[in-house]
């Protein structure tokens, strides 16, 4: 099939949902030479499909801005047995991501202008979406002394972050923010305090108590970010808190940002739709056998762990009143035999593009949050954490990047990990049915995923 960067794509008559700009209306959207070309609405005369175009006919589908995810992991260099820059890029077009943010936890570290333009390149080459990564705050992720920031943003870094590390020392921590102010850029941090943390595998609370595992309180993570607030506070610098999971984060935030601190944040589809009892082995749908079966399953070894049900109600709660900025998956793929252990031993993490907007659409159709809302902190909400350096995403406005990801929000399916694109299997939602599927993802008006049975018109 010829791609829409050769052709005019138009869909007809879809939901058109457009946060950026306000739009929530039923309307055609035509991409042409990469670009947004033109939208019109039910009240208007019907575009009409220029010579060569391809037509998708969308009654019954959304059609939204592109997915920008704000933190996931493409574990190249260094991990290519967990994903690869061409996996992990298929694995988010299918989840209708068409932005990704990749994380520099890598082998070596992006902490050098060679491993950034080395992502860069392999990108460019083998990825299926545009892939911004972020550099080191520290060498080598170790905490002790500040990396090349300026030669890391003149390679084309959109933020920096140790992620999976903090930034123990605060001295260290308040001149990464001054200096992340010059260049513009935010900073990302991983909000743990490690002498609280050390040796936890999963929330701190009953569960873990009647599972025998050691607990990680939320007071670890609400401390580290009251410290890095106020550091944000005293330098004017950007601060973007990682993966919020505690519903003491959304307080911390949300007073933060009344005293006018620049501080944005984001939660995981995970943190948002589970709960600690998911270690357990809960899962919606499974009787009492199969929770037994499920119990200790590492899948749901995640850090920050999955909390209690207060946390994720706290971050719905943050998501509908602007606290929390954005969605951002927190991809994290890793390979078969890293998982198969006790959960001790297992390493954290959660593979997640495939199963991101399933998920969180659960939220919707359990009226916790409105579809408009959902979009705005997936697309226009991490645009605009990440300021210049996203300029034009997020949107579906006329002459902006051709991205766009169309899906049926009602069409239930159950996951299979067998099935995932990605090289990580490692999902806890695996056998559990999900109401709503990525249908055509579109990358600079080229199709980067198109689902089983779209009929493509010509």
């Amino acid at each position: 099939m010829a791609t829409a960067a050769e052709r005019p794509i138009l869909v007809r008559q879809a939901r058109v949902i457009d946060p950026a700009q306000g739009i929530d209306a039923v309307g055609d959207v035509l991409f042409a030479e990469g670009k947004v070309a033109a939208l019109r609405f039910a009240a208007d005369r019907p575009l009409e499909a220029p010579p060569g175009c391809l037509v998708l006919r969308g009654e019954g589908l959304v059609i939204a801005p592109g997915f920008v995810d704000l933190h996931a992991h493409l574990r190249e260099p260094g991990y290519e047995e967990k994903e690869t820059i061409a996996t992990g890029t298929r694995a988010a077009a299918k989840g209708g991501f068409t932005t990704i943010c990749c994380m520099p936890n890598t082998q070596p570290p992006l902490d050098t202008r060679a491993t950034v333009e080395f992502v860069r390149r392999r990108a460019a080459d083998e990825g299926a979406v545009r892939v911004l990564p972020i550099g080191c705050i520290t060498q080598g992720r170790k905490g002790q002394e500040l990396a090349e920031m300026g030669e890391l943003a003149e390679a084309g870094v959109v933020a920096f972050s140790d992620d999976g590390s903090p930034v123990a020392s605060a001295r260290l921590m308040r001149s990464a923010l001054s200096y992340a102010k010059a260049f513009g850029l935010p900073l990302i941090e991983h909000c743990e305090e490690p002498g609280l943390s050390q040796g936890g595998v999963m929330n701190e609370g009953w569960v873990a108590t009647r599972l025998g595992l050691r607990g990680i309180p939320a007071a670890a993570e609400e401390i580290m970010a009251a410290r890095d607030i106020a550091l944000a506070e005293l330098t004017g610098g950007r601060l973007h808190i990682a993966h919020a999971s505690a519903a003491g984060m959304v307080d911390l935030v949300r007073r933060a940002k009344e005293k006018g601190v620049r501080v944005t944040a984001e939660a995981t589809p995970h943190h948002l739709t589970m709960t600690d009892e998911w270690v357990l082995g809960y899962r919606p749908g499974r009787g009492p056998s199969g929770a037994a079966q499920l119990a200790y399953h590492t899948s749901t070894k995640v850090n920050p762990p999955l909390r209690a049900q207060r946390d994720a109600q706290a971050l719905v709660q943050g998501l509908r009143e602007g606290v929390i900025d954005a969605i951002a998956t927190d991809h994290a793929p890793h390979a078969d035999i890293d998982k198969l252990c006790e959960y001790d031993a297992a390493p954290f993490g959660i593979s997640v593009f495939e199963t991101a907007l399933g998920s969180l659409l659960s939220l919707v159709h359990g009226g916790a949050l409105d579809l408009g809302t959902l979009i705005a902190r997936l697309t226009v909400g991490p645009a605009r954490v990440l300021g210049r350096e996203a300029s034009g995403l997020g949107s579906l406005r006329a002459g902006a990047p051709a991205d766009a990801v169309v899906f049926d929000p009602d069409e239930e399916w159950t996951v299979d990990v067998e099935r995932f694109v990605s090289w990580g299997k490692n999902s806890p939602l695996h056998g559990c049915t999900l109401k709503g599927r990525v249908k055509l993802t579109l990358v600079g008006g080229a199709i980067a995923y198109v689902d089983e049975g779209v009929q493509l018109e010509s």
